[in-house]
C-alpha cells in the first residue's frame, strides 16, 4: 500500500485516546512511506492524523470542498491541498488517489464516506481493502449491525468480510495487506447464501 485514504471526524471526541491514536497512526503510516489522503482539515482527529504524519516527514494530501474550507478549517501546512466543488467530487478524488481506506471514529459524514466506498467494493467497482480502526470499541455497535444484516438476509456473509477491523493499527495494516476481495454475486438468493 502506497497511499491510504483516512476517513475520520473533524471533531476530537470526548476521550483524548481518539486524537492520540490518530496522531500515532499518522506517524506510523509516514514511517512506512505511506502517503495519507484525508479530508484536509486542521481540526479534530483529521488534524491529528495530518500532524502525526507531517511530524515524521510524511506526505499528506487534503481534499476539501470550497464550502467546507472555513467550517472544517483547511490545513495550510500539508503537502498538497486539492479543492473541489462538492462532497461527491471529494470522495471520487480521494478514491482515485488511494489504494486502501482506513476509517477512524467520526460522525455521519465519516460513515457516509466509508459506506459509499464499501458499496463500490461490493458492486465490484474496486478491490481496495477497507479497514476500521476500532478505537475504544467505537465501532462495536456497527459490527453488531453488520452481523444483523447478514442474519436477516440483506447482506451476503462474504461481504461482511470486506470490512476489516481491529483495535490495533499494526494488526489492521496486516489484515489490509493480506486482503483478498470476495467473488460472489451481489444479490442474495437461496443459491448464494
Amino acid at each position: 500500500m502506497k497511499s491510504i485514504v483516512v476517513f475520520c471526524g473533524s471533531g476530537e471526541g470526548y476521550d483524548s485516546t481518539y486524537r492520540d491514536t490518530a496522531y500515532e497512526l499518522g506517524g506510523m503510516l509516514a514511517a512506512r512511506g505511506i502517503r495519507i489522503i484525508y479530508g484536509g482539515a486542521k481540526v479534530g482527529i483529521m488534524g491529528a492524523i495530518a500532524e502525526g504524519a507531517l511530524d515524521k516527514g510524511g506526505e499528506v494530501i487534503g481534499v476539501i470542498p470550497y464550502f467546507l474550507q472555513t467550517k472544517e478549517i483547511a490545513h495550510e501546512g500539508i503537502t498538497q491541498m486539492i479543492r473541489v466543488n462538492t462532497m461527491h467530487e471529494r470522495k471520487l478524488k480521494m478514491h482515485e488517489l488511494c489504494d486502501a481506506v482506513i476509517t477512524l471514529p467520526g460522525g455521519f459524514g465519516t460513515m457516509e464516506e466509508m459506506f459509499e466506498v464499501l458499496t463500490w467494493a461490493q458492486l465490484g467497482l474496486h478491490e481496495k481493502p477497507i479497514g476500521l480502526l476500532n478505537i475504544n470499541g467505537y465501532y462495536d455497535g456497527l459490527k453488531v449491525m453488520v452481523n444483523n444484516m447478514v442474519q436477516e438476509g440483506f447482506l451476503n456473509e462474504c461481504y461482511s468480510t470486506m470490512l476489516l477491523s481491529s483495535e490495533s493499527a499494526e494488526e489492521l495494516l496486516e489484515k489490509m495487506a493480506a486482503y483478498q476481495p470476495p467473488e460472489v454475486p451481489k444479490y442474495i438468493t437461496k443459491q448464494t447464501t
